[in-house]
C-alpha cells in the first residue's frame, strides 16, 4: 500500500468515478477521521453492511491501517442471520451503505447504533503504513455448520502469503485491471480486491452482474476478471462474453462444462482460463491453471471435472479414504486464516486425488450445498421449513445444476396428510427467514422421509431419489 502514496496511477474505478492511489490514501484517511467521529473504538472490528463501492474500499483501507478492521457481513442475509453476526462485535456502531441502513437498524442490538456511510472527502491524516504482521487487515465471514456465519480474521502476514501464492495462478500484477463480480464481503470479492491492491494493480468495483455491467468493463481496459459459470453461460448465450481486453478469466463455485469451455475458446481464443477452489478460511486450495485448460482443450477433458492440483504453498491430503479413495479434504499453508490445532484446515468437503494430483470433489461431509458460490447448510433450511404450520418435517439436499452448480431441493412431509402446502407459500415463508440463495428451488411432497434406526435423516437416500 505504501507504493500508492503520492501515486497518480488509477487504483480504484467504480461507476461513480475513479481514484488515484494518492486519492485512495486521502479518502481512507478521511474514513479513519469519520470512524473517530462516530466513536468506533481502536482495536475493535467495525461491523458493516456494504456493497462494492468507494465507501467500502475506503473503510477497508482505513480499518486496516487504524486497528479497526472492517467486518463486512452479507447484506442479503435475513434479519435473524444478520442479528446473529452482529452479536459477536462489541463496537457501539454498525456502519452501512444507504441502501442497507434499514436492514442494519432492524438487525442491530440495543448497544449498537447504525451510521450511514457518507461520501468521503480528502484528509491529510497520517495513517499507519507499517502495521505489524499480526495486525488484522479485515474480518470476513462464512457459513458455519449451523448456517450462522462465523468470523474469519485476516492477519497481515497471512494475507501477504496469500498474495504470493495466488499471483502465479491469476497473473495479477501492477499493470492489471481486475474486476470480481462477487459480493464485496465474499472471499472472492474483498479477498481479490486486497490481492490487486497489494500488487498495485487497478481494482474495478462493478455493480451487480448484468450483461451491461460486464460490457462496461471492456471500456475500462479490464484485463482480469472473475465470474461464476452461471454468468459465463449467460454471456455466451447472448454472444457478449468477449469484451476485447481480457487476458485472464477466473471462475469458481462449479466446474466448467466441456461444451462451455469450447464455446469460450471460440469466443475469445487468446484469453487464459483458471479455476480456483478455496474457502474463506484460506484460499486458494487448488487451481486448475491456464496450462491445465489448454491441456483440456487438447483432449485431456476429464480434468475439467476436477478442481485442479494443490496451489503454490499448499499441502493437500485426503483423510480417511474409503475403498474408492474418497475422504475428507484437508490442507495447510501459510495463507490459512483459521487452521485447526494440528495446523490443517478440515474442509468438510469429500474428494479423491488421482495419480497426477488432481482433486475431484464428490460431496460435503456436512451436507453443505453450494449454490452459485454461496454456502447453504441443509439443517438450517430444514429447521426453518419445519416451523411452517403446514409442514410436519422437511429434508433438504443439493441437486446438480448446470448453471448454479447445485440448487436447493426440499422434500416436505405435510402436517395434514393429503393436504400439500403450495410451493409458492412455502417459498415466501422461507424467504422471510432466509437469504434468497438458501430458499429451495425444487419441492417434492412425501408421506415420510428416510431415517435410520436412531431416527437420523438419511439425506443420501433423498439424493438417490
Amino acid at each position: 500500500m505504501r507504493a500508492l502514496k503520492g501515486s497518480d496511477r488509477i487504483a480504484v474505478i467504480t461507476p461513480a468515478g475513479q481514484w488515484t492511489g494518492h486519492e485512495l490514501w486521502q479518502r481512507a484517511a478521511a474514513a479513519a477521521d469519520w470512524l473517530d467521529e462516530i466513536g468506533a473504538p481502536p482495536g475493535e472490528p467495525v461491523p458493516a453492511l456494504v456493497a462494492s463501492g468507494f465507501g467500502a474500499v475506503a473503510l477497508l483501507v482505513a480499518g486496516a491501517h487504524s486497528r479497526r478492521p472492517l467486518a463486512a457481513v452479507g447484506p442479503r442475509q435475513a434479519s435473524r442471520e444478520l442479528t446473529a453476526c452482529l452479536a459477536r462485535y462489541h463496537s457501539p456502531v454498525v456502519v452501512a451503505d444507504a441502501d442497507y441502513v434499514e436492514a442494519a437498524a432492524t438487525a442491530a442490538h440495543p448497544w449498537q447504533r447504525v451510521e450511514a456511510i457518507p461520501d468521503f472527502g480528502l484528509s491529510s491524516r497520517s495513517l499507519d503504513d507499517d502495521p505489524g504482521p499480526d495486525e488484522i487487515v479485515v474480518i470476513m465471514h462464512t457459513s458455519g455448520t449451523t448456517g450462522v456465519p462465523k468470523s474469519v480474521p485476516v492477519p497481515q502476514w497471512r494475507l501477504a502469503a496469500r498474495v504470493r501464492n495466488s499471483v502465479p495462478i491469476t497473473k495479477v500484477g501492477p499493470d492489471s485491471v481486475y474486476c470480481t463480480m462477487s459480493p464485496f464481503q465474499h472471499i472472492a470479492g474483498v479477498g481479490n480486491v486486497l490481492i490487486t491492491l497489494a500488487r498495485n494493480g487497478t481494482i474495478v468495483l462493478s455493480p451487480p452482474f448484468t450483461i451491461e455491467a460486464w460490457e462496461w468493463l471492456g471500456t475500462l481496459g479490464t484485463t482480469h476478471a472473475l465470474l461464476v459459470p452461471t454468468m459465463i453461460d449467460r454471456l455466451l448465450e447472448d454472444g457478449r462474453l468477449d469484451i476485447g481486453t481480457l487476458q485472464v478469466l477466473s471462475y469458481g463455485a462449479a466446474p466448467i462444462h466441456p461444451d462451455t469451455l469450447d464455446a469460450m475458446q471460440r469466443a475469445m481464443p487468446g484469453v487464459g482460463l483458471c479455476n480456483v477452489y478455496g474457502m474463506t478460511e484460506g484460499s486458494p486450495i487448488t487451481a486448475l491453471t491456464i496450462d491445465d485448460h489448454r491441456e483440456a482443450l487438447a483432449g485431456k477433458r476429464h480434468i475439467l471435472q476436477s478442481v485442479g492440483r494443490a496451489a503454490p504453498g499448499v499441502e493437500l491430503k485426503v483423510v480417511g479414504p474409503d475403498d474408492g479413495g474418497v475422504g475428507e479434504v484437508h490442507y495447510r499453508a501459510d495463507h490459512v486464516y483459521l487452521p485447526a490445532d494440528d495446523g490443517w484446515v478440515h474442509t468438510g468437503d469429500l474428494g479423491r486425488l488421482d495419480d497426477e494430483g488432481y482433486l475431484y470433489l464428490v460431496g460435503r461431509a456436512g451436507d453443505r450445498i453450494i449454490r452459485g458460490g454461496e454456502n447453504v447448510e441443509a439443517l438450517e433450511v430444514e429447521d426453518v421449513l419445519a416451523t411452517h404450520p403446514m409442514v410436519r418435517e422437511a429434508g433438504v439436499v443439493g441437486v446438480p445444476d448446470r448453471r448454479w452448480g447445485e440448487v436447493v431441493k426440499a422434500y416436505v412431509v405435510p402436517a395434514h396428510p393429503g393436504r400439500d402446502p403450495l410451493p409458492e407459500d412455502l417459498r415466501a415463508f422461507a424467504r422471510e427467514r432466509l437469504a434468497g440463495f438458501k430458499v429451495p428451488t425444487l419441492w417434492e411432497f412425501r408421506d415420510e422421509l428416510p431415517r435410520n434406526e436412531t431416527g437420523k435423516l438419511l439425506r443420501r437416500r433423498l439424493r438417490e431419489g
